[in-house]
């Protein structure tokens, strides 16, 4: 396990980022479980210490039972290597029994994404794309009703030393775990005297910037920079989205933290041209890089890669939906976390400094989408896939003009930013 300083001005901004993903982020209300790490996203060895913190954060704040799902990412890795899948495939949907158990009552749940960017180096393609779609599978319907927001969810995130080896390899060995713990505080906003205030005025800010949205009444977007020439037609009666949402009991929580991206959903079919991503793309353990996609009527009809074909391929041959787009969202390129310059392999924060868009599943992001069974999402057109995979196409180069409903063309970004203040 990584050796880091639990103590000192560090420690106490590490008490402050699980007390805000508690009180902010799911929102934890008294006499509610809490689930900490679930599925593909469990509390990893070196991230112990935090998720104790996470505990101490939700019994303070009145929960009734935090339930811990522990990971280690060597044994997955050798398991998914040469274990028995079917039996992992067991072993996934006991876990999701539980866990399912606990959504039933109500539970919130805080995921910490942290995956070793070389996790899968190595090991047959075929067997990564065959576990990654059994866990996948397994937990659609407990993931079904969190991108529905049935209940209160977020993620945050904690180091490994794995993961700090790949952001930081320049450093000393020694000093990379506590260097990416600071810039994942400063990337969430977490690294002030009062997180919560500050967040409370980020939540605001973002919600500006999807009212101005909602109001222009976007039919299209087009993309153009280096290696694109977009066309995305937005979802009938879409909605603009950022930060916080409710769940059907109207508690606000804030799914994503660190969070700088203002939301919508495409229209399934109204995709086309060309797209060619500019940050490479960590997913579960294989990196991805150099990622360019054709569109039409909605449809990846051509795909390739600089690196990680293999890993691309898995994503979009999951199923039919994973053909098409679930995800429009844009975040401009001087977002705090860009002004990092960094890399981080992880799509929490690499996505909050760029802007992207989502292959697979939609959310329902459309008036009343939320009320409609998944299984006529079409219906709203609106996509649906095992697969949501987030990949990044935002730059200084990038411009997006929106075609309004009544035929006028708003500039929206300009070199990769906002074309408009708010």
């Amino acid at each position: 396990m990584a050796q880091a300083p639990w103590h000192g001005d560090l420690a106490v901004q590490m008490r402050k980022y699980a007390e805000l993903a508690v009180r902010v982020g799911v929102n934890l209300q008294p006499g509610e479980h809490l689930i900490i790490g679930y599925g593909i996203r469990p509390v990893l060895p070196d991230q112990v210490p935090f998720a104790r913190m996470l505990t101490e954060a939700a019994y303070d704040a009145g929960a009734k039972f935090v339930q811990v799902d522990w990971g280690d990412e060597h044994w997955l890795r050798e398991t998914v290597r040469r274990g028995a899948l079917d039996t992992l495939e067991a072993r996934i949907r006991w876990q999701l029994e539980w866990v399912e158990r606990l959504s039933e009552e109500g539970a919130a749940s805080i995921g910490m994404p942290a995956t070793d960017p070389k996790l899968y180096d190595g090991i047959d393609p075929v067997r990564v794309t065959q576990a990654e779609r059994t866990m996948s599978a397994v937990f659609r319907p407990f993931t079904d009703k969190r991108t529905n927001y049935e209940y209160s969810w977020t993620l945050v995130s904690a180091p490994t030393q794995a993961w700090a080896d790949a952001v930081f390899p320049e450093l000393p060995r020694e000093d990379r775990f506590t260097a990416l713990w600071r810039a994942i505080l400063r990337a969430a906003r977490a690294d002030g005297e009062d997180p919560v205030a500050d967040w409370e005025r980020h939540i605001a800010t973002l919600q500006r910037r999807a009212d101005w949205l909602n109001r222009l009444s976007i039919h299209k977007l087009h993309y153009q920079a280096p290696g694109t020439d977009l066309w995305v037609e937005l979802a009938p009666r879409h909605i603009w989205t950022a930060a916080s949402h409710k769940t059907p009991r109207g508690v606000r929580f804030v799914p994503n933290m660190p969070t700088e991206e203002v939301f919508t959903s495409p229209r399934k079919e109204g995709v086309d041209g060309t797209v060619t991503s500019t940050m490479p793309l960590n997913h579960h353990g294989s990196v991805i890089e150099g990622i360019r996609l054709r569109f039409e009527g909605g449809r990846i009809v051509s795909y390739e890669a600089d690196s990680g074909q293999e890993a691309l391929a898995s994503i979009i041959e999951a199923d039919e939906g994973s053909h098409y787009l679930g995800e429009v969202a844009l975040v401009p390129v001087d977002s705090p976390i860009a002004q990092i310059g960094r890399l981080f392999y992880n799509t929490l924060f690499d996505e909050n400094a760029s802007c992207h868009l989502a292959i697979g599943s939609a959310y329902p992001l459309v008036e009343g989408g939320h009320d409609v069974p998944r299984e006529r999402w079409g219906e709203l057109g609106l996509n649906t896939s095992l697969m949501h995979v987030d990949f990044m196409i935002g730059s200084p180069e990038l411009d997006i003009d929106a075609v309004t409903a009544d035929g006028k063309t708003v500039p929206i970004f300009r070199a990769g930013r906002w074309a408009t203040p708010v």
